[in-house]
């Protein structure tokens, strides 16, 4: 019985030593998509011998040059991404010997919001631009932009230049909204911010967004939809050229401000990181991603069938 015991033992120990030996996955980029990989790291952790991957929010931008780095194991396995991948950090990509699974999350739009106590407002992308841009007017209030805007000055947090979301806020409103003669001129000058106090950097949280719109009501910010849900007793989004962002307008891409999210996997370490295929696999299951998957709770809106039936594809 008490080689039995023993025996028992040094099975534990051994099977404790393995798993506290196994790496956990490691995870960066969008803090949009952040908040839904992490639930789904956790329920990966809590479901499987694995360990829950470690998540952390660098920004899409950010994620994108970890990502790329090598296809050593002290670099990610995986980069959030809240646009797709552009041609300079595929480049760095395959620089490194880095090729990767690119997988829609699903959609998400870009909410324009304020405190509760502020105004509701509806904004066109031709105002946004004239209020935050380089190349634009200037104005001190947004009425001196159009009448109907709020009589307070102009004050908007802004996502610093890494972040996904601030890249995706340039092509859907800051380019649309920006002339033809200075896109003619220089299609990138449309994007520049004014520097005159009027935009204020954030950083990558946007939960503490939230929080600074809630101490200065006359504040804007923008970030996704997610945040906006599960914050709507403090926060509300402005309407956009009349469109209301909701899961419907979402999905169908009639709120103008919307995008795809994605989650890029390194190729190099499926096989090599344990548990990376399962989490990928975990990820894009019918009980995350799909129509009715927990994910959805959380403010994702869900991929078209076709568009989800490819994703799933890509993980076989």
């Amino acid at each position: 019985m008490k080689h039995i015991v023993q025996i028992l033992c040094a099975v534990f120990l051994f099977s404790t030593t393995v798993s506290a030996k196994t790496p956990a996955i490691k995870v960066v980029g969008s803090s949009t998509v952040y908040p839904f990989t992490t639930v789904v790291a956790e329920r990966f952790g809590q479901q499987t011998e694995y360990p829950t991957p470690v998540v952390e929010s660098t920004g899409t931008g950010g994620g994108m040059k970890l990502f790329c780095a090598g296809v050593t194991t002290n670099t990610p396995s995986v980069t959030n991404a809240s646009r797709a991948i552009k041609s300079k950090e595929k480049a760095l990509c395959e620089k490194n010997g880095v090729s990767w699974i690119e997988i829609a999350v699903g959609n998400d739009g870009i909410a324009f919001a304020n405190s509760n106590k502020g105004p509701k407002v509806n904004f066109t992308k031709k105002q946004l631009w004239q209020a935050m841009a380089a190349k634009g007017p200037h104005p001190k209030k947004w009425s001196d932009i159009d009448a109907s805007l709020p009589d307070y000055d102009i004050k908007v947090m802004v996502p610093p230049p890494t972040s996904g979301t601030r890249d995706a806020w340039n092509s859907l409103v800051m380019s649309k909204g920006c002339p033809n003669e200075i896109k003619d001129a220089n299609k990138k000058d449309c994007n520049l911010l004014r520097e005159d106090g009027a935009m204020v950097e954030a950083g990558e949280n946007d939960t503490l967004l939230i929080q600074k719109l809630m101490a200065e009501p006359e504040y804007f910010a923008y970030f996704g939809f997610s945040y906006l849900d599960n914050a709507r007793d403090k926060v509300q989004a402005a309407t956009i050229e009349g469109a209301t962002i909701s899961l419907d307008s979402i999905q169908d891409y009639s709120y103008p401000i919307a995008r795809p999210l994605y989650i890029y996997f390194k190729k190099e370490h499926i096989g090599t990181v344990p548990g990376l295929r399962e989490f990928m696999k975990a990820y894009v299951s019918r009980k995350a991603m799909g129509s009715k998957g927990y994910l959805i709770d959380r403010g994702l809106v869900p991929l078209d069938k076709a568009t989800y039936n490819e994703m799933v594809s890509r993980t076989k």
